[in-house]
């Protein structure tokens, strides 16, 4: 009789307190246990010598565009890119068609995720005028990671940007809530510079440091005079990081892979509209802050803000062309790349994609590679070196900033809850995606 379902032999496990070579066994979609377990007690047994075997990757902010877009991204497609690149759980934000305000519209995600899902999900329920009141419930629904805040304008109508609508959200709840920090009030006068210049090499002048600061500055006041910590999406500002640190009581704080990667200008003069998104690239004192940052503990989490768009709808003229990139497939191998150059630890990667989304949302069971947790894996070969092509991008628009970039490290194997849904850059299995399980709703 077998006595577990998977054991994954000799691979370099990172666990909480190492990083080792040992085995794997899962039982019933769990670790069941970590050391050197005999292959005869499972039907099935996965050869990880040479490789690394980290916690699943959980990308907290993705816009997979469904319901309302589903021409550009979807859920199926948005959770295959996931899969490919090694991310197990992703959180989706609120700025669908209709929106996700109402325990209604956010079911209909959970459905539309559990039939078409390929990785664990969860919905963001987004803070407005329209639902304050009840925003105390709507944090707890299953599946919900809490409230999502739009300061400033992005993709969609979703905006909360005075100090009035603000405080009555915050005071409206308890649990941690993500906010884009952006004000909305600094965007709508300076607009016209983006408009007299038409080209996106002012995207990071119109959307300026000041308007990012002004914006975090607010939310901070306002967090702290409703008892309530807030999350941080996509900081990109050197003068953010230094009033972050000084905050650290009551805020974490998100960086995504674009901002740690690209710079302006050279970006918007190389990638044109497809560098632009909110808050946007900026120029290389931001992005070296940004890694400080990460080296001196401030930042607690590396999200994608995966955002596609057509390839049509950014050939828009600029201001006309939309906000955003792919990037739930690049997360984790343009990580690795930083890693292989030098620029953060293997154990420092795992924090901040795995150990510290877990800690900043309370997600049940998931997030570290620990006894009684999901069996949820990134399976990498630190030494592989890769090309990252458009025809490799699962996702619905097809393309990638990242086109012709060569990295060193790269996803060989996903598995969720211990079965494989990638091995070898081909997806396996099917759409068996679960709603994630939050502390505060067991």
């Amino acid at each position: 009789m077998s006595h577990y379902d998977l054991i994954l032999k000799n691979g370099t496990v990172a666990t909480p307190g190492a990083i080792e070579v040992m085995d794997i066994a899962v039982k019933d979609g769990k670790i069941a246990g970590l050391g050197s377990f005999d292959p005869d007690k499972a039907p099935e047994v996965f050869d990880a010598t040479g490789l690394h075997i980290l916690p699943g990757v959980i990308d907290t902010q993705v816009h997979f565009r469904e319901p309302g877009a589903e021409h550009k991204e979807d859920i199926t497609h948005g959770t295959m890119a996931a899969a490919m690149g090694g991310v197990t759980a992703i959180f989706e934000m609120p700025n669908t068609t209709p929106l996700t305000l109402s325990p209604e519209t956010h079911a209909d995600k959970i459905a539309r995720g559990e039939k078409g899902g390929w990785v664990d999900f969860a919905f963001f329920v987004g803070g407005s005028a329209e639902n304050v009141g009840r925003l105390h419930e709507y944090e707890n629904l299953p599946g919900c990671p809490g409230i999502k805040i739009f300061m400033g304008s992005s993709t969609g109508s979703l905006l909360a940007k005075d100090d009035g609508t603000l405080a009555r959200i915050l005071a409206d709840g308890r649990r941690r809530f993500a906010v884009h920090a952006e004000d909305e009030y600094r965007l709508e006068e300076r607009k016209h510079i983006a408009e007299k210049e038409g080209h996106p090499r002012v995207h990071n002048i119109w959307r300026d440091e000041e308007t990012a600061v002004r914006a975090t500055k607010r939310i901070l006041k306002l967090s702290r005079e409703a008892g309530r910590p807030v999350h941080i999406l996509h900081v990109t500002t050197a003068e953010e990081m230094e009033i972050l640190a000084a905050n650290k009581d009551v805020a974490t704080v998100e960086v995504t892979p674009n901002h740690l990667t690209l710079t302006a200008p050279d970006c918007y003069e190389e990638l044109g509209t497809r560098a632009q998104m909110n808050p946007p690239v900026r120029e290389e004192r931001h992005r070296a802050a940004l890694w400080r940052a990460i080296e001196e503990g401030v930042v607690d989490v590396i999200g994608s803000d995966h955002a596609p768009h057509t390839l049509e709808e950014k050939a828009k003229p600029y201001p006309q062309s939309p906000s955003g990139m792919t990037g739930v497939q690049t997360l984790l191998v343009n990580m690795l790349n930083h890693v292989h150059e030098g620029r953060l630890s293997l154990r420092r990667l795992v924090e901040l994609t795995s150990a510290g989304p877990q800690r900043v949302y309370n997600i049940a069971a998931k997030g570290r590679i620990a006894r009684g947790y999901d069996a949820d894996f990134a399976v990498v070969d630190l030494k592989a070196k890769r090309t990252i092509t458009n025809d490799w991008i699962a996702s619905k628009c097809g393309w990638t900033p990242f086109d012709g970039k060569q990295v060193t490290g790269w996803v060989m194997a996903t598995l969720v809850r211990g079965k494989f849904v990638m091995r070898e850059d081909e997806l396996v299995g099917g759409p068996t995606g679960k709603p994630v399980r939050f502390v505060e709703t067991l």
